[in-house]
């Protein structure tokens, strides 16, 4: 049976570009998140980033009310009862989401897909966290997941082939280009971006350079898009710090200890983008 309708289970950054993806496809989604104020800032934001569509012309006015119109705002984890497939896209904390899944594994019927769009904790320990191992998947979208193409499917050691194949099925829906990842720390992108990432922190530490010139220096001379220090920004330093631990702990390697300087900015509450300061201030 195919996927129709999907629960979403926050309504942040990522839980509200799932959401929006998932509403430009055809599927009816409820988003679900802690109070009202949050389900109010998620659909605020998928209104304007369905508004930057239409001043580009990339999506006419009736299409953006249609693809609004399938996203229902929820407070309780109850409203997803009768979904198809549950995404869990909470902050990366490995408790938290195990909490998140059992209560929703709790409210769902035993034919509901369960996933996590975590970027780095083992998909394996949350499915048999989960109570429902074999309908478990890890589906890790990229940020700003409307713009970016990729979707991570990752197999726990129990995710059964029949998930998989719908899982896999389902990002294509949703216009993504999946990529197959074995179950490893940080999975196969954060593996070599964060990494990357983390050392152009320890060149910053280290006064080699300004965070400008690194992110010009990577830019120029690596021909990347947006430089490491803006792209740790836009991706929340917590969230980093949160993948560096994960891949230290994983490997006990020390190539992957977090840099003093990104632990530094986190205990100060500069998160980037999100909280308007990081490695760069944002209005």
């Amino acid at each position: 049976m195919a996927i129709k309708t999907i629960g979403v289970v926050g309504a942040g950054i990522m839980g509200s570009g799932i959401a929006q993806v998932s509403a430009a496809a055809g599927l009816s989604v409820v988003m679900v998140d802690v109070n009202a104020a949050a389900i109010e800032r998620g659909i605020g934001s998928i209104a304007s980033s369905l508004d930057r569509l239409v001043k580009k012309e990339k999506l006419t006015a009736e299409q953006k009310e249609t693809t609004l119109a399938r996203i229902r705002g929820a407070t309780d984890l109850a409203d997803l009862k009768a979904v198809d497939f549950v995404i869990e896209a909470a902050t990366e904390n490995e408790a938290l989401k195990i909490k998140i899944l059992k209560d929703v594994a709790e409210m769902t019927g035993a034919d509901t897909i369960l996933a996590t769009n975590t970027s780095s904790i083992s998909i394996t320990r949350l499915a048999a966290a989960s109570g429902r191992p074999d309908r478990f998947i890890g589906m890790h979208f990229f940020n700003p997941v409307p713009v970016l193409p990729l979707v991570e499917v990752i197999r726990g050691l129990q995710t059964s082939d029949d998930t998989y194949n719908k899982v896999m099925a389902l990002a294509r829906q949703l216009g993504k280009d999946p990529i197959t990842a074995k179950n490893s720390p940080g999975f196969v992108v954060n593996r070599i971006l964060v990494p990357m990432i983390n050392e152009a922190v320890f060149v910053l530490q280290e006064g080699l350079a300004t965070a400008q010139e690194i992110d010009d220096g990577m830019k120029l001379g690596a021909n990347h898009s947006i430089g490491p220090l803006a792209l740790a920004d836009l991706i929340g330093l917590d969230t980093l710090l949160a993948v560096m631990e994960t891949l230290y702990e994983g490997f006990n390697e020390a190539k992957y200890r977090p840099a003093p300087l990104l632990r530094e900015m986190v205990d100060a509450g500069y998160l980037g983008r999100k909280n308007g300061r990081g490695f760069f201030t944002y209005g």
